[in-house]
C-alpha cells in the first residue's frame, strides 16, 4: 500500500470496501481508460462491474436496498474510482447527489418509489441546474413551471447536464413563481422537479429533448448534454419534497456534497499523476542517470507529494464534517478549491517531467492533463468557491468594534 492519501480510523468494513474498489480499478479501468477515453466510448462494461459492487446504492440507506454508507465511505470510494479514469466517477457522482436529495428532501412516497431503483443502478440519476447564458449564477435561471391543474408544464433550456443521455431521472431546477408574490427574492421561487425519461437522444419523452452529446476537450466516456423542456408535462407529485419554492436550497445541499466529491476526483487524479510521474522519473535516463536523481526532479517530486498529501486530508475533513451532522460548506469549498487547483499542478508537474512523451497520447499523462481543468470549473469555479469561502469566513469573524 502506497504511503500517501492514507485514512485513518476507519472501520473494518469501510476499508474492505476501499480494497475491492481499489482492485477494480486497477484490473478493469487503468488498463482500458485511456483507449475508452480516445474513442470518447461510454464504459459500460465498468459501469455493470460497479453496479455488481453496489457502489450505485453506496450511501442509500438499507431500507431501500443500500449499503447506508457515510460520505466519507463514497468520497474515498471517488478518490479511488478517479484514481483510475475521473469520468467514471462523473458517471456515479450526479447519480448519488440525486439519490442524495431524494434521501434528504423526498416525500416518503418518493424515497420509497425511487431509492430502491437507485441503489440497484436499474434507475440512474442526473441533476440540472445551469443554463446557457448563466454559468454560476444560479439565482438568474429563466426556465419555468406553470400549474396547470395537478400538472406542471415546464419550458426551458438547460445546459452542462452530466449523463444527459444515459441518465432516466434527472433532477431539474425551474423557477415556479405560483404562491410567491412579485418581488420574492429569486431563490426562493425556485423548485426540483423529478423528471423520468428514456435514455439516449433526442425526444426521450413527449416534451423533453436531448439533444446529443456536447464535444469536449476531456472528461470523455460520459455523456454531457443540453435538456430542452417544450411544454413537458410532470405531475405534482414529482415536485421533490411536493412543495414549492425549496428547489434552490435542495439543490445546494446536493452541490455542498458534490463539491466533496470533486475534491475527491481531484484528490484520484492527482494520486495517478504522481504515480506516474514517481515512476517515469526512475526508468527514464539522462546524463548518465534515472532523471529522479537530479535534484530538480526530486524537488518536483517533494512538490507534488506534498500536495497530494493536502488535499486528501482537507477532502476527508470536509466529508467527516458533513456526516457528523454540521454545516461544511466553508470546508467543502475549501477542499473542493485546493484539491482542483493542486490536482491541475500535480499533474503539470508530471507531465513535465514525461517531456516530450507527455504530448504523446501513447502515454496516461496526455491523458490526464486534459481532465484536470475540468474539475477547475465542475460544481462551481475556483472563483465561486473563493466567494463561498470569504462570506463564511467573514460570518466566522466578524469584527465586534
Amino acid at each position: 500500500m502506497a504511503r500517501l492519501a492514507q485514512t485513518h480510523g476507519l472501520t473494518d468494513v469501510q476499508q474492505e470496501i476501499l480494497a475491492t474498489v481499489r482492485d477494480f480499478v486497477d484490473k478493469e479501468i487503468i488498463p482500458v481508460a485511456t483507449e475508452l477515453e480516445h474513442r470518447d466510448e461510454y464504459p459500460q462494461q465498468i459501469v455493470d462491474g460497479l453496479k455488481e459492487l453496489g457502489v450505485f446504492g453506496l450511501m442509500i440507506p438499507e431500507e431501500y436496498g443500500g449499503l447506508g454508507e457515510s460520505l466519507l465511505t463514497y468520497a474515498l470510494c471517488v478518490e479511488e474510482i478517479a484514481r483510475g479514469w475521473m469520468s467514471v466517477s462523473g458517471i456515479i457522482n450526479t447519480h448519488f447527489i440525486v439519490a442524495y436529495m431524494l434521501k434528504q428532501h423526498g416525500t416518503q412516497e418518493q424515497k420509497e418509489y425511487f431509492l430502491p431503483r437507485m441503489a440497484a443502478g436499474e434507475t440512474r440519476g442526473a441533476f440540472s441546474m445551469s443554463e446557457p447564458g448563466l454559468g454560476s449564477d444560479v439565482s438568474a435561471i429563466t426556465s419555468k413551471a406553470v400549474k396547470e391543474g395537478d400538472e406542471y408544464v415546464l419550458n426551458g433550456q438547460k445546459m452542462w447536464l452530466t449523463n444527459g443521455g444515459t441518465s432516466t431521472l434527472v433532477a431539474v431546477l425551474v423557477r415556479s413563481d405560483e404562491g410567491h408574490p412579485e418581488g420574492t427574492a429569486p431563490h426562493k421561487s425556485m423548485t426540483t422537479f423529478l423528471v423520468e425519461k428514456e435514455p439516449g437522444f433526442g425526444e426521450v419523452r413527449p416534451g423533453l429533448t436531448i439533444p446529443g452529446k456536447i464535444d469536449k476537450m476531456g472528461y470523455k466516456g460520459v455523456d454531457t448534454t443540453e435538456l430542452v423542456m417544450d411544454n413537458l408535462r410532470i405531475p405534482a407529485n414529482r415536485v421533490l419534497g411536493g412543495v414549492t419554492g425549496r428547489g434552490f436550497y435542495q439543490m445546494m445541499d446536493g452541490v455542498e456534497v458534490g463539491r466533496v466529491n470533486v475534491a475527491a476526483r481531484g484528490c484520484g487524479v492527482a494520486q495517478r499523476a504522481f504515480e506516474l510521474g514517481v515512476q517515469y522519473a526512475q526508468q527514464r535516463q539522462t546524463f548518465g542517470k534515472p532523471i529522479a536523481q537530479h535534484q530538480a526532479i526530486q524537488f518536483k517530486l517533494a512538490e507534488m507529494a506534498t500536495k497530494v498529501e493536502a488535499a486528501h486530508a482537507m477532502m476527508v475533513n470536509a466529508a467527516r464534517k458533513k456526516d457528523s451532522g454540521e454545516r461544511n460548506d466553508l470546508e467543502a469549498g475549501m477542499a473542493k478549491y485546493l484539491a482542483s487547483e493542486y490536482c491541475k499542478e500535480v499533474v503539470e508537474d508530471a507531465f513535465r517531467i514525461h517531456g516530450g512523451y507527455g504530448f504523446s497520447k501513447e502515454y496516461e499523462i496526455e491523458r490526464l492533463y486534459r481532465e484536470a481543468p475540468m474539475l477547475l470549473i465542475g460544481e462551481g469555479t475556483a472563483e465561486i468557491q473563493k466567494m463561498i469561502i470569504g462570506r463564511r469566513l467573514l460570518e466566522e469573524y466578524r469584527f465586534q468594534g
